[in-house]
């Protein structure tokens, strides 16, 4: 159960912090504040819970990690549940704040009205693609054969990237919690378009998945680079 909980608290960070900077300070900060607040959020998350429970803090990522081979059903399921509370209290708590959702609440969508207007096409390549880069980040940076304590930094300077990048597509999910609370609250045409920010970061992150099970991406025993002889950057 504490891994579940320590779930529950980093989505909760991640929602309140990188939606709440959207809504409340993202015209003064623009698309590279917004990125940065998610990405940082994660870091703090990640030295925070991390040692309890690894700081998925993302129903894709726990998904990705099962499917490789490192972790159990059971404990998927949990880390989904603490995701789903945390995200859907973090949005409670921006909406709080901020004093209803007549502003918005950081929700994902596309098409006519939404950020760049974006089609729904774009906005599902965009998630398979994003969330399958950020797997990859993810189970390469957290591998027994990587640099030991730098998986939280890599991990949350790549989801600021993929929020440069995609916020004016699609506002950036990549995380089927962080976009489910605020859409929960929202409403209408949030919650229609949920669906494309459930489905297409998991297809993304079992593909992921698959690849390191299968050993294609995996690192093989033999193929280990001895500690303190890898190379940054290569």
């Amino acid at each position: 159960m504490k891994k579940y909980l320590a779930e529950a608290v980093g989505t909760f960070i991640l929602v309140l912090f990188g939606c709440g900077t959207a809504v409340v300070a993202g015209d003064k900060v623009g698309v590279e504040g917004i990125a940065i607040a998610f990405g940082f959020a994660l870091i703090a998350a990640a030295y925070g819970i991390g040692p309890v429970s690894g700081c998925h803090i993302n129903p894709a990522v726990s998904l990705g990690v099962w499917v490789a081979g490192r972790m159990s059903l059971i404990d998927m399921l949990g880390y989904w549940v603490g995701q789903f509370v945390g995200g859907i209290v973090g949005a409670w708590v921006l909406m709080e704040l901020v004093g209803g959702v007549s502003h918005g609440l950081g929700q994902n969508g596309w098409g006519p009205g939404y950020q760049g207007e974006y089609t729904m096409g774009a906005a599902m390549l965009f998630e398979f693609v994003a969330t399958f880069i950020f797997l990859v980040t993810i189970l390469g940076a957290t591998h027994k054969a990587a640099p030991v304590g730098f998986a939280g930094l890599v991990i949350g300077i790549a989801l600021v990237a993929i929020h440069l990048f995609g916020i004016r597509i699609d506002g950036t999910s990549v995380n089927p919690a962080r976009s489910f609370g605020p859409a929960l609250f929202v409403g209408g045409t949030a919650l229609s378009q949920y669906w494309l920010f459930l489905v297409m970061p998991c297809i993304g992150a079992v593909v992921a998945g698959l690849l390191f099970r299968v050993k294609i991406l995996e690192v093989t025993p033999e193929g280990e680079v001895p500690r303190g002889k890898q190379i940054v950057g290569a």
